[in-house]
């Protein structure tokens, strides 16, 4: 069972009906309580990195979810902003991360950035795995993913990257610290590459 972390910020549905599509149990939780009996998580995430913690904080999830991920090891991945929260903090604002990967998020140099339009990255990119990571299976080669964000994830220890992807230089597009999963794209936009990228977690 799938179970997708609602606090206000993400596109619950689209997740919904991609495990649907594959036939794999999924549900929403709401609260604490929904939390419960979860065996794999999905932290979505869009919108500004203060706001997205403030909600979170405010759902009363927060506490289960440390002690989900940290203390029973649940699989999680976080999505977008979502990745971004599992850090320990963000240039786009000032509250504190998850603190689950060592990592800070940092805004994008423009000057490196050749586009006319520089920022947000926007738009499909290819995402490119540093090993054979379960995660990627079936996504080595020609993989395309859907990216929207301004900032991106700087992981403190190289060994916590499994994917990079170029914009302005290489930036860290995965990551992962145990049993926690960041990706800073959104597989529930990028047709079947993000199936299956989502299927693949589900099998983990």
């Amino acid at each position: 069972m799938i179970t997708i972390v609602d606090y206000g910020v993400g596109n619950i549905n689209a997740f919904l009906n991609v495990y649907k599509r594959l036939n794999i149990p999924a549900k929403v939780a709401k609260n604490y309580t929904d939390l419960q009996d979860a065996q794999k998580l999905i932290l979505p995430g869009v919108g500004h990195f203060d706001h997205a913690m403030s909600e979170l904080i405010a759902s009363g999830m927060r506490s289960k979810l440390d002690e989900l991920v940290l203390d029973k090891q649940i699989p999680i991945i976080g999505i977008c902003v979502g990745m971004q929260m599992m850090g320990n903090f963000s240039e786009e604002g000032t509250m504190r991360g998850l603190n689950w990967i060592d990592a800070s998020v940092k805004k994008f140099d423009e000057s490196k950035i050749k586009q006319v339009t520089s920022l947000p990255h926007m738009g499909w990119n290819d995402v490119n795995p540093i090993t054979n990571h379960p995660l990627f299976k079936g996504l080595e080669k020609e993989a395309l993913f859907y990216f929207l964000h301004s900032y991106y994830f700087k992981c403190n220890n190289s060994t916590n990257i499994i994917a990079t992807s170029e914009y302005g230089g290489l930036f860290t597009s995965a990551a992962q610290h145990n049993n926690v999963y960041g990706i800073q794209f959104h597989p529930e936009k990028s047709h079947h590459y993000g199936e299956t990228l989502l299927h693949n977690f589900a099998k983990i």
